[in-house]
This record gives structure tokens, C-alpha cells and sequence, in this order.
């Protein structure tokens, strides 16, 4: 099965808004991948509560797996952009 691994770049990790961002995607995306960090157990990538689980912070490296490999490589690409920057420009453009 084709894997990728991306270290997570987002300051806040694959909590709060870059995990639902992930997961929506995932979703979205609509084919099974998994998510996991080192060795331990694979959780499904559209499962926020899986995803959470994980407790990756910035710079985690974490593997995903699944048999889309397009939809492995957006993922990847997700995860490796700071989702936490887009939250700080909207605020900026509040003010």
C-alpha cells in the first residue's frame, strides 16, 4: 500500500482548526487513507476524534497510507502548510 510521510507543519500541530481542515479534506476527498505517527496504531484520516488522538504537534512526523495515491499527495500537501497562518491574515484583515 503507498505511503507518505510529511512532518506537520502547522504551529498549533493537527489540533483545533488544522485538524477539522485535515479531516474535512479527507473527507471531501472520499477514499480510505490512515494516519499515524511512528509505529503506533493507524487511525482512519477522516475521523476527527482519530485525528486528535494522534497528539502530533509541529514538526511530528506522521504516515499516511492508502491505495489513492492523489489523495495521499493532497493530504500531504495540507498537512505540510502552516493552516494555522490563513487564521492570523483573516484576523489582520478584521482589524
Amino acid at each position: 500500500m503507498p505511503e507518505r510521510t510529511v512532518a506537520v507543519a502547522s504551529r498549533s500541530g493537527l489540533h483545533a482548526r488544522p485538524a477539522k481542515l485535515f479531516v474535512q479534506e479527507a473527507m471531501r476527498l472520499g477514499v480510505p487513507v490512515k494516519i499515524r505517527v511512528g509505529d503506533r496504531k493507524q487511525v482512519p484520516a477522516n475521523s476527527m476524534l482519530g485525528v486528535l488522538s494522534l497528539g502530533a504537534v509541529q514538526g511530528t512526523v506522521v504516515t499516511l497510507s492508502g491505495e489513492d495515491e492523489a489523495a495521499l499527495d493532497a493530504l500531504v500537501a495540507l498537512l505540510a502548510t502552516d493552516l494555522d497562518a490563513d487564521t492570523e491574515q483573516g484576523e489582520a484583515r478584521d482589524e
